[in-house]
């Protein structure tokens, strides 16, 4: 698997993903956003989306994530999360932030090394900073959040999993493949 950061906002590339097999699809056809992607065989199976904070240019936002429907559950959002985080870093962003509206994108966001801050927007996302405090009660109280909401069987089940648990370790974010800015 190979991961490359595509282009930089505000002139980011177009990337046409099937929208029958990604999750915001029509998201990435957008030209104002950064992206970043997740290759195998040259094949797209993740992408997300990132621009600059509108109030503070150190900051940067992602955006959307999404992992082809075949390949959920191989940790690939995870590493393009951390991956993405680490290319911010070395452009010289101080801080990530990304809205999450379910509780695998929440434990996606954990494993990449975010943490919850307590903080909602959009339409009940819960907000997660890159660095911050990874502390359990941190995790739980986002988790927590879950917990109040009408949610699919898979996800009740990886609440009650996740219930009274540590924050999952981070992951390692993969090197650049070279290919891409």
């Amino acid at each position: 698997m190979e991961f490359a950061v595509l282009g930089w906002a505000p002139d980011g590339p177009t990337l046409e993903l099937d929208y029958r097999t990604f999750s915001y699809a029509g998201k990435f056809v957008m030209s104002s956003t950064g992206k970043a992607v997740a290759r195998e065989d040259e094949t797209v199976v993740g992408a997300v989306a990132f621009n600059d904070d509108r109030t503070d240019a150190s900051t940067l936002w992602l955006r959307y994530v999404t992992v082809h429907e075949d390949r959920r559950g191989e940790g690939i959002g995870p590493r393009l999360l951390a991956f993405t985080r680490e290319r911010g870093a070395e452009n010289g962003y101080d801080r990530l932030k990304i809205a999450v509206n379910n509780p695998f994108a929440y434990e996606a966001g954990y494993r990449a090394g975010f943490s919850f801050t307590g903080e909602t927007t959009g339409i009940a996302e819960l907000v997660l900073v890159w660095p911050a405090d990874r502390s359990s009660e941190t995790y739980q109280a986002g988790l927590d959040r879950y917990r109040d909401r009408d949610l699919s069987e898979a996800e009740t089940s990886l609440l009650a999993r996740k219930q009274g648990v540590d924050p999952p370790t981070v992951v390692t974010a993969p090197p650049s493949s070279g290919n891409g800015i």
